[in-house]
């Protein structure tokens, strides 16, 4: 552990090479964990970790819901951050994106709701 707060950056690279059961990084929002140790204690199973072996896992780490417990457990594992040059850039199309998912998402339901009050009424 180095001392001061400055943490290690990672190049994805490296992370890349880490890619087995025996040897098991995984990077999770922009941070790196050595998750080796823990892949017998995984609730989810061994398999679901050596899947992401080596690659960004952020991903699959939230569709499967994680707890706040799981992500507390995270931080033991914790050996630095992801290098910057690999913190894929947020385009500014994809909060245009967002928006246009939230807007017509939101007709829908008001469409639903005009439709049924429609109907409700005959």
């Amino acid at each position: 552990a180095q001392s001061g707060k400055m943490s290690k950056e990672i190049r994805l690279a490296t992370v890349n090479e880490h890619n087995k059961a025996t040897d098991l990084w995984v990077v999770i929002d922009n941070k790196v964990y050595d998750v080796t140790k823990f892949r017998l204690e995984h609730p989810g199973g061994e398999e679901s970790l050596v899947d992401e072996a080596g690659r960004d896992a952020t991903k699959a780490f939230n569709d499967v819901g994680h707890s706040s417990e799981a992500r507390e457990m995270l931080k033991k594992y914790y050996i630095g951050d992801l290098a910057a040059a690999d913190i894929k850039k947020k385009s500014p199309i994809s909060c245009r994106h967002v928006a246009l998912a939230l807007g017509a998402a939101f007709i829908g339901i008001s469409l639903v709701y005009v439709i049924r009050r429609g109907v409700a009424r005959n």
